[in-house]
């Protein structure tokens, strides 16, 4: 089978696997519907090794990027639009993790969502996301990719609005949607641009032709800047970048799974995945790679400040992915295109992994996601919080797990390159210090300390909550026909659907930095040659660049995860026997009160990283305030003057005026009629005399 054909495959299968849970959502009783989604982003998986395989099978010039297309699309204006996929090594990277860890989720998913009323709907959903996902990453043209972004983006707004009882989760939907149209919109000017000086939409012909359409010497450089600086908000859009990321942590409203795979291998590293795509266009524009660098760096920056004082279990994994991909957005715009790849492969692991086991968590609690309420789970939830130990290992950048390799290999590619290059490579090491804190931080106050009462319960071998669910808005029970969570909770200690895909990401997480690592297994740097090294000038660190990162990584992970320790893990020692006697056996008192002293001295930081640096605010400000002044003026003023006063209104007005002419001269006399007749015959005959 060629690459091409089981890629095919791979696109259609997710595809009817939601076709067939959508139309029969009535029918599939229980887990079925479950197994059918699973099954068919399993399948998919398969067949994106059998891709892999035949595409290993080939070793000749140009025989690693194959285009396949099924018939003609459209041809318009002299452009022809084809049905095609492309294939190649970085393609195939994406299939891989975006079926692999979706497969995993999906199996996840099995577990956790069981009894929820949109059992069905649920998986119906998850496969449709991912078609639109293989969709958007093996599109050949960029006509077909604008429509794969397009689908993950409705996708993206079903799932993150799953629970549409839920009015947070309504509004983070929409959004998340509006906010990626903005992308959007950008993308399709951009590509717009390209093609009136390309004459092609097909992405290799693009590539072929970029050099003398957009090189020094063609005159279009500033057009190929505007161009590809409109596509990269649709990248920064849909990967959460500034200033275009408030909608990734209000998509936590989704369910557990949702976060997991929006978060993990799909939606938010679209945007890496574009760019990466288009280096040989990126190579051509300094002024489009600076941009990528700066905002990548500035919110790596942002994102990590702000997930030091957040407070809400799940918004702090999303904030670490929003600082993650600011890696990958920094490096690949850097040049360092297998460095931010491969970033983007070990990211994957352990951040489903920590997705996965805060769903554990928040299950046991009976869906609370505030850390305030959490505590002494760590003998409750051995096998969670192991899961969050090697996730937190890998995040923080902790030799021999993962994202030590992926992450460090970024930012010595970056710091080879010199000059202010510097830089970014210390911003980067200041976002890693703060990733280990943050993340340890987590860990610590959720699974250290005195055990609340949800943990000890569990500890006796049963869930302390009851069975019911309860609206978060108002505190009442709520059926769980109406679209909440339903009244089943499950945590990995006891689900082997969730135990079974935790505990794969988690070796995952664990071994996946031998990717990178020269002479085991296959490097990423060797299978990604075909793609990279002929056109783009690959920036690969040299010795004493890399040896002195993966030190500093070391220690700026180790040293974050100790700042960590000191000020969330170690209780505060009572100055007298009477602050003893107040602190014993009181759960809340714990070593929180530590960082509550440091959050009382910088008062007006905490509250800017609270506000999240009042990104929401000002965007109402200078976006949200005036659109809706513009469009109350338009509907007050314009819409009922003009539109419904002057021109409905008036043409109304002059029909019924001739109207009632008309009626006054319909006299019924003969005479009268006889006289117009006689009148209009005279007017007549003058006219013809008077042209004569």
């Amino acid at each position: 089978m060629s690459p091409t054909d089981a890629a095919w495959i791979v696109l259609i299968l997710p595809l009817i696997g939601a076709v067939v849970l959508g139309l029969g959502f009535r029918v599939w009783p229980g887990r079925v519907a479950g197994l059918i989604g699973t099954a068919s982003v399993g399948l998919a998986f398969v067949f994106s090794l059998v891709s892999l395989f035949s595409l290993l099978g080939r070793h000749g010039e140009g025989e690693r990027q194959i285009a396949s297309s099924l018939y003609d699309y459209a041809t318009v204006a002299g452009v022809d639009v084809k049905m095609e996929i492309l294939v190649d090594p970085l393609s195939l990277i994406m299939l891989l993790v975006v079926t692999g860890v979706s497969t995993l989720i999906h199996l996840y998913s099995i577990a956790y969502m069981k009894g929820d009323a949109g059992y069905t709907r649920f998986f119906a959903y998850l496969n449709f996301f991912v078609f639109s996902m293989l969709v958007l990453v093996l599109a050949g043209n960029f006509v077909l990719l604008i429509v794969g972004w397009g689908f993950v983006g409705a996708a993206s707004y079903m799932l993150i609005s799953f629970w549409f009882r839920r009015g947070t989760a309504t509004t983070a939907g929409i959004k998340a949607f509006v906010i990626n149209v903005v992308g959007d919109i950008g993308m399709m000017l951009g590509v717009i641009l390209l093609l009136r000086h390309t004459g092609t939409v097909d992405l290799l012909e693009t590539f072929a032709i970029a050099e003398p359409t957009f090189g020094p010497e063609s005159g279009n450089t500033g057009a190929l800047t505007a161009g590809l600086l409109l596509i990269m908000i649709g990248a920064f859009a849909k990967s959460a970048q500034l200033p275009l990321h408030t909608w990734l942590p209000d998509a936590m409203e989704g369910p557990t799974p949702v976060s997991s795979l929006i978060h993990a291998a799909t939606m938010v590293t679209a945007g890496v995945y574009l760019i990466a795509r288009l280096h040989p266009l990126m190579e051509l524009s300094a002024t489009a790679q600076l941009v990528g660098m700066i905002i990548g760096a500035l919110t790596l920056l942002v994102a990590g400040t702000i997930a030091l004082v957040q407070t809400d279990l799940k918004r702090v994994i999303a904030y670490s992915t929003m600082s993650q991909i600011g890696y990958m957005i920094m490096g690949v715009s850097a040049s360092v295109y297998v460095a931010g790849m491969f970033h983007l492969v070990t990211h994957a692991f352990f951040k489903a992994l920590l997705f996965m086991a805060a769903g554990s968590l928040i299950s046991a609690m009976a869906g609370e996601q505030s850390m305030d309420k959490m505590r002494g789970f760590k003998k409750a939830m051995p096998f969670t919080y192991g899961a969050f130990i090697i996730g937190g290992l890998a995040l923080a950048g902790v030799p021999p797990f993962s994202g030590f390799f992926s992450k460090d290999e970024i930012l010595a590619g970056v710091a080879d390159q010199g000059g202010w290059y510097w830089l970014l490579w210390a911003v980067g090491y200041i976002g890693a210090f703060l990733t280990a804190v943050y993340t340890w931080r987590m860990i610590f106050r959720a699974f250290w300390g005195t055990p609340v009462p949800e943990a000890k319960e569990l500890e006796e071998g049963h869930l302390h909550h009851a069975a019911e669910h309860r609206n978060p808005a108002t505190g009442e029970i709520e059926d769980t026909a109406v679209g909440f969570p339903g009244p089943e909770h499950h945590i990995a200690e006891r689900a082997k659907p969730m135990k079974i895909a935790m505990g794969l990401l988690a070796v995952l997480a664990t071994v996946g930095g031998l990717l990178g690592i020269p002479h085991v297994l296959m490097p990423l740097e060797h299978f990604l040659e075909p793609v990279f090294h002929h056109d783009a000038p690959q920036h690969v660190a040299g010795g004493g660049v890399t040896i002195l990162g993966l030190v500093l990584g070391t220690v700026v992970g180790l040293g974050g995860i100790f700042v960590a320790y000191r000020l969330w893990a170690v209780p505060p020692a009572p100055k007298d026997e009477a602050a003893r006697q107040r602190v014993a056996g009181n759960v809340a008192f714990e070593a929180t009160t530590v960082s509550a002293g440091y959050q009382a001295r910088f008062a007006g930081v905490h509250r800017f990283f609270l506000n999240k640096w009042y990104f929401d605010e000002l965007i109402d400000l200078l976006i949200v305030r005036p659109v809706r002044t513009i469009g109350r003026v338009a509907r007050d003023g314009f819409e009922r003057v003009v539109i419904s006063g002057t021109l409905v209104g008036g043409t109304a007005g002059t029909v019924r005026g001739a109207s009632a002419l008309v009626r006054r001269m319909q006299s019924g006399y003969l005479r009268s009629y006889a006289a117009v007749t006689l009148v209009g015959a005279a007017a007549i005959l003058i006219y013809v005399l008077v042209q004569s």
